[in-house]
């Protein structure tokens, strides 16, 4: 059986970063915010651990999502588009078993990538201060565990070590994931363009790398353009959607409750026929039509 669409463009996609450059993956949580990625052009959408906490919980990301919410989200994620996702899948949610179960679950919920990082369980977020790694033979474990239990979708094997250990450490993980067959490797965390440059000199033309743009993270540059000049295939914007609607919502509520009106928002939220055109209401009807409904 040939791999889904989603995962065989992604795959095709991150093969030819050489000749087309990076990939854009803005961060989606939910079918909406997923639709709003698509419809904004950009190839994938990442779909990460702190963004499912922050909106499902409203909690930081400290590893509290459970593995069944992470896949029963990209289901419904997968229902309203056809968008490829990469999914972060934290440090597996337990051990190697429970890693291969929720990569069986995610890969049939529709997930086209999977990301597996070696920090200890529970984690945190990787730009946060305290974090810590387990030893590198369980690391490789986790990575040799999601490819064994993967049908078709990709594994990203992400190391936080840079933050914990060094650079040195970080690059020998990276190089023992891309032994172990990862078809992309993230080193997260690089805070100077010294050891940014010195990831991508040592990977970029052997493995898609992924860089993390979380804004007010760690990385020494925002620029896109500056990382596909390094080679780096993927750039994530886990928090961007996200940071837009908790830094405007205040002053939407403000304004309604000071105007008790939200007609001076229109231009900034919207009608209700906005949405509709973005959720496919006429396409609904039209084939609820079809059957006399």
């Amino acid at each position: 059986m040939s791999a889904p669409g989603h995962v065989a463009r992604l795959r095709t996609r991150l093969g030819e970063r050489a000749t087309r450059g990076l990939v854009s993956m803005p961060g989606c949580w939910d079918a909406l915010t997923t639709l709003l990625v698509e419809r904004a052009g950009f190839e994938a959408g990442f779909v990460s651990g702190a963004g499912l906490s922050m909106a499902m919980l409203g909690r930081a990301d400290l590893g509290l999502v459970p593995a069944d919410r992470v896949v029963d989200a990209v289901a419904l994620m997968r229902d309203a588009s056809d968008l490829p996702l990469l999914v972060d899948g934290d440090t597996g949610f337990g051990n190697a078993l429970t890693l291969q179960r929720f990569v069986r679950m995610l890969e049939r919920a529709g997930a086209s990538a999977v990301q597996v990082e070696d920090q200890t369980f529970p984690k945190r977020c990787g730009h946060m201060a305290g974090k810590q790694v387990v030893p590198l033979d369980q690391a490789v474990g986790r990575v040799r565990a999601a490819l064994d239990a993967r049908g078709d979708m990709l594994v990203v094997a992400r190391t936080d070590a840079l933050g914990v250990e060094g650079l040195a450490s970080a690059l020998d993980r990276a190089e023992a994931f891309l032994a172990e067959g990862a078809d992309a490797v993230f080193v997260e965390g690089p805070r100077t363009m010294g050891e940014l440059s010195e990831v991508a000199g040592r990977f970029a033309a052997r493995v898609p790398l992924v860089h993390n743009l979380a804004a007010g993270g760690v990385s020494p540059t925002d620029d896109e353009l500056r990382l596909e000049q390094l080679g780096i295939a993927v750039a994530l914007h886990p928090l961007l959607l996200m940071g837009g609607l908790a830094t405007g919502a205040p002053r939407w509520l403000a304004r309604l409750g000071q105007d008790r009106s939200s007609a001076a928002l229109r231009a900034e939220t919207g009608v209700l026929n906005d949405l509709n055109e973005l959720t496919g209401a006429t396409a609904l009807l039209d084939q609820g039509a079809l059957y006399g409904c």
